[in-house]
C-alpha cells in the first residue's frame, strides 16, 4: 500500500492497522515532500512522487495493492488556480498508480469538483472497472473536495 501526500500520517496509521504491517503483514510506504514523524509498521519516504516512482516501487518490493493519494497543493485563495493545482496532483497520483498498481488493485484520490475533474474521471474510468465519488461528512458542504474511489485496476496496458 502506498500513501501519497502522507504527512502528517493519519491515513498511514489507518493503513498500517488495516494491513497488519506493524505485525509483519502488508507493506505500507508513506510518501511526502514534507517531513513526518515515524509510524510503526510503515516505511516513510520523503520525496516528490513525480520524480520517484522507481524508488517507491523498490521500497514496496513489488506492485502495490492500493495507492491512496491525499495530496493537495497549498491553497492560495484563488478557486480556479487551487482547483487546477490539486487536479494536477491527482493526475500525477493516477500516473503513479498506473505504474505501481497490481492488476485488480485500488486507487483513492482527493479531487476538487469543477472543470478539470471530468478529465481526471475519464482517465480513471478507463483504468478501473469500478469508480465512485465520495464526499466525506467531515468536509464542509461548500468545499469542492471529494474523493474518488476506484477498484479493480485493469492493468498498465489500458487507456
Amino acid at each position: 500500500m502506498v500513501d501519497l501526500g502522507a504527512a502528517p500520517g493519519g491515513w498511514t496509521q489507518v493503513a498500517v492497522a488495516r494491513t497488519g504491517a506493524a505485525e509483519g503483514g502488508g507493506a505500507v510506504v508513506a510518501v511526502d515532500i514534507e517531513k513526518m514523524e515515524p509510524v510503526a509498521g510503515a516505511r516513510i519516504v520523503r520525496t516528490d512522487v513525480r520524480e520517484s516512482s522507481g524508488t517507491l516501487r523498490a521500497a514496496l518490493g513489488g506492485p502495490a495493492d492500493v495507492v491512496l493519494s491525499d495530496m493537495a497543493a497549498p491553497t492560495i485563495g484563488h478557486r480556479a488556480t487551487d482547483h487546477l493545482r490539486t487536479m494536477a496532483l491527482g493526475e500525477e497520483a493516477l500516473a503513479f498508480a498506473r505504474d505501481c498498481l497490481a492488476p485488480g488493485g485500488a486507487f483513492v484520490v482527493k479531487a476538487f469538483a469543477g472543470g478539470a475533474h471530468a478529465d481526471l474521471m475519464r482517465a480513471i474510468n478507463l483504468a478501473f472497472e469500478e469508480v465512485r465519488t465520495f464526499k466525506p461528512s467531515a468536509s464542509r458542504p461548500e468545499s469542492p473536495e471529494t474523493y474518488v474511489v476506484a477498484r479493480r485496476y485493469r492493468g498498465p496496458a489500458t487507456g
